[in-house]
């Protein structure tokens, strides 16, 4: 497959229209000016950053509240956020699909770094449901897409449910740069997604094959009574200057990951995610994380030598159920399912109402140099 000669973008990837020179439409339009802006937006929501920190110190029982996944940016937050910053954190985890790497690197980064740690294990069998039916009808942007937009908001609702019950005024998420799709979150989580808008997804309450009990894992602010004050869901890198390598290199010498081989976000993954690279490999020819970690070559915050040689070997591997792609088959006789029942069915969906976005473009940290949905 043909792949940007600066950034790596596949040729597949929507919107990389490469040029006969072998370079990307990104790289292309990407000027010095984008630059600087994007430093001044960072500025920015820095700045707001160190004010919402300030203020949330001695508030209650803990400042902070990070949910700790186990891979290399949870973890390196959590030493700066307690041993530099100083806060009083409480790691949460919500034990669903964590890998033996990554369980490795919570256990011992945890004993490390001597914090509170609260884990949630929720039904197995909800999510053994959930993501079987989510692949048989994925939206149109494919399968990390499709589970993304559910499973990501039921471990950040249960982090929010958590803060709220113990008056926790900040959830601090270890999100890199180009996490989630901007259009969930850019810096923070809309003010009103957390406060006005019940997350169960539309869609799963129209299949029928969810119970009221499986809908209700979802956040909504409804359920609690007026005037409760919820916490701020921040990501700090979108704040601050961010290397992946260097954070990798960090956590390993301070000995809070054993080795660069378990602070690797190949390593570290979630196991289903080898099934949905595999199914998105096969259903649009690329892998669906090309282009998250190409805009951070683009920007120079990740190594290119690295991802040219990792890139390859990730894509070879989950194609051909190999190594670390043999979670491929172990989670498909998990669901239940074939080749074929990996299907699109559904077009693509926003996940806010347009008076969130209209409010979040108005009140972000930066509004006004933002791009995209926040910035609209």
């Amino acid at each position: 497959m043909k792949a940007c000669r600066n950034c790596l973008l596949p040729e597949a990837a929507p919107g990389a229209d490469l040029d006969a020179s072998g370079l990307c439409r990104p790289c292309r339009e990407h000027q010095p000016a984008d630059r600087l802006r994007a430093e001044t937006l960072r500025q920015a929501r820095e700045a707001d950053l160190d004010g919402a920190i300030a203020a949330a110190r001695g508030t209650g029982a803990y400042d902070c509240l990070v949910p700790l996944s186990g891979g290399k940016d949870s973890v390196y937050l959590i030493h700066k956020l307690k041993n530099e910053l100083g806060l009083r954190v409480l790691a949460h985890t919500t034990d669903i699909d964590i890998g033996e790497v990554a369980w490795a690197n919570i256990r011992r980064a945890v004993d490390k770094l001597d914090v509170e740690h609260v884990v949630y294990r929720p039904s197995q069998d909800f999510y053994r449901r959930l993501f079987r039916w989510l692949l048989m009808n994925q939206e149109a942007r494919g399968a990390v897409h499709t589970i993304s937009y559910i499973y990501a908001p039921l471990f950040e609702g249960n982090a929010l449910k958590l803060a709220t019950d113990l008056g926790i005024p900040l959830v601090l998420a270890g999100y890199s740069p180009g996490q989630p799709v901007p259009e969930r979150m850019e810096y923070e989580f809309p003010r009103l997604a957390i406060s006005e808008v019940d997350w169960t997804p539309p869609e799963l309450q129209a299949s029928g094959e969810f119970g009221p009990e499986d809908l209700a894992r979802f956040w909504n602010p409804h359920r609690y009574p007026s005037g409760t004050r919820f916490p701020r869901y921040l990501a700090p890198y979108h704040a601050w200057k961010y290397d992946q390598d260097e954070v990798m290199k960090q956590v390993v010498r301070l000995g809070l990951i054993a080795s660069t081989k378990h602070a690797s976000p190949v390593f570290s993954n979630y196991p289903i995610n080898w099934l949905l690279m595999y199914s998105d490999l096969k259903n649009f020819g690329y892998n669906p994380y090309a282009p998250e970690f190409s805009a951070l070559i683009r920007e120079g915050k990740a190594d290119r030598r690295y991802w040219k040689l990792m890139g390859k070997v990730v894509d070879h591997i989950t194609v051909k159920r190999i190594y670390l792609g043999r979670h491929v088959t172990r989670h498909m006789a998990w669901l239940g399912l074939r080749d074929e029942d990996l299907r699109i069915t559904r077009p693509s969906r926003r996940d806010w109402p347009d008076h969130v976005y209209d409010d979040w473009a108005r009140h972000a940290p930066g509004a006004a140099l933002a791009s995209g949905p926040a910035g609209a």
